[in-house]
């Protein structure tokens, strides 16, 4: 019995704590999962936490990046609107002086006309394009005022040679007329820069005198061949003096009126190297370097425009000093009785009756 006790209760006992053993399996298993479960919730609440204050950040960071942007945009059109306004302001401005200046011009043509010096019309009738050539402008009003203060000179010079006056006041005034010149062909430099073109047509000139201009001005050899036909006797020294300048001028003159026929047959075979129909039909990068070159060749026209007026400043100095002071002042009266002769033929020309 015992031993059968015994088998049984340590069947039962093993029964038991085979039981039991399993409950304690199930109950640790239990716990691990809740464990486990756990610590994946803290782990996705922590990411989520992470996950708001990245996009509070990324929120925070767009809204500084379009904010700083919106001000940069504000201050750009800000800027360029306060430019606008300069632009604009400069622009009036520019235009109201353009205006003073156009009705002062007009002025003075009117009044250069009632005393007689006729300035040539096409001054006002291309007033178009001298509005939109300020230097052009300009030329042409300082050149009236360049006419009037000559015109001064000139008679004061008059009334000297015909009085008693002295050498020395006599070379006085005629250094001041010498120097006067000089002014005008430092207005003819600035106004030559403006527009070259302007200043080779001589449209600031009057009709008659434009049909004896040659590059932009007289003709030294012309003028010294004027001048020797009203000189008083001259020294055998002197009368070599003046044919060689005249010869000198000659050849100048010569070298240059080539040059500009070199020029010009230049230009006519550059704009005719290629097809002269339409751009359309044809290479139009050929043709813009065809019109490169052109433009770099028509550059050079202030270049002879210069030397033209150059020779002219250095006749008229060189003769100056062959002659004596009397003999120079009545030089100079000569050449300014035969421009104001060229200006008188314009007047009667243009006053002529019509049928």
């Amino acid at each position: 019995m015992f031993q059968k006790g015994t088998t049984i209760g340590s069947s039962l006992g093993s029964g038991h704590i085979e039981n039991w053993g399993e409950s304690g399996i199930g109950d640790n298993s239990q716990q691990t999962d809740t464990s486990t479960d756990v610590d994946t919730d803290d782990k996705n609440q922590v990411s989520f936490v992470s996950f708001l204050i990245f996009s509070l950040y990324i929120r925070l960071y767009v809204f500084v990046f379009c904010k700083s942007s919106a001000l940069r945009r504000l201050a750009q059109n800000r800027e360029a609107a306060r430019k606008s306004r300069l632009r604009k302001k400069a622009y009036v401005q520019q235009l109201e002086n353009s205006r003073l200046r156009l009705a002062q011009l007009e002025q003075e043509l009117q009044r250069a006309r009632q005393q007689g010096i006729f300035i040539a019309t096409g001054v006002s009738g291309d007033i178009g394009h001298s509005v939109a050539g300020n230097g052009v402008l300009a030329f042409d009003l300082d050149y009236v005022h360049w006419v009037d203060e000559h015109q001064r000179l000139i008679n004061d010079l008059r009334s000297a040679v015909n009085s008693s006056m002295g050498d020395n006041e006599l070379r006085h005034l005629v250094d001041g007329v010498m120097a006067h010149y000089e002014e005008v062909f430092q207005l003819k430099s600035i106004g030559t820069k403006a527009d070259v073109f302007h200043m080779l047509s001589g449209m600031w000139k009057t009709p008659v005198e434009r049909c004896f201009m040659w590059l932009g001005g007289f003709r030294s050899s012309e003028l010294l061949k004027v001048i020797g036909n009203h000189l008083e006797p001259l020294t055998d020294q002197q009368l070599m003096g003046i044919c060689n300048l005249q010869q000198s001028s000659q050849q100048a003159e010569d070298a240059l009126s080539q040059g500009m026929e070199a020029l010009q047959q230049s230009l006519v075979d550059t704009l005719s190297a290629s097809s002269l129909g339409p751009t359309s039909s044809g290479n139009v990068a050929d043709y813009m370097g065809q019109m490169a070159l052109a433009m770099g060749k028509l550059a050079t026209l202030e270049n002879f425009i210069h030397q033209a007026d150059l020779l002219r400043q250095q006749t008229l100095q060189q003769m100056h000093r062959i002659l004596t002071a009397r003999q120079a002042a009545r030089a100079l009266l000569v050449i300014n009785d035969y421009t104001s002769r060229l200006r008188a033929l314009s007047s009667l020309w243009l006053a002529r009756p019509r049928e």
